[in-house]
């Protein structure tokens, strides 16, 4: 566990297990996301890959095989789809 140092000492390690494992149980939707043009991952997907990069280890896309680039679409796609989004109006 040390082995790993986690970027705050005092966070949960457990958060970043379960995100870890989340993550490995979306890599079906990451597939599809990249291969086939989707433009949907799911709530838990994103959660796991934000909770990851931010909390956890910045690096972990990048050593399960997905290049920086991708680790980096993964994470914009994510992050906004964090942010609200405001209602489309019909005119």
């Amino acid at each position: 566990m040390t082995r790993l140092k986690l970027q705050n000492e005092e966070e949960d390690s457990s958060e970043c297990w379960d995100s870890l494992f989340e993550l490995q149980a979306c890599t079906g939707e990451i597939v599809l996301f990249f291969v086939n043009g989707e433009t949907y991952l799911g709530q838990n997907c994103c959660g796991a890959i934000r909770i990851i990069e931010r909390q956890c280890w910045p690096s972990m896309l990048s050593s399960l095989g997905f290049t920086s680039e991708e680790g980096d679409i993964l994470h914009g796609y994510c992050d906004a789809s964090e942010s609200p989004s405001t209602p489309n109006l019909a005119p």
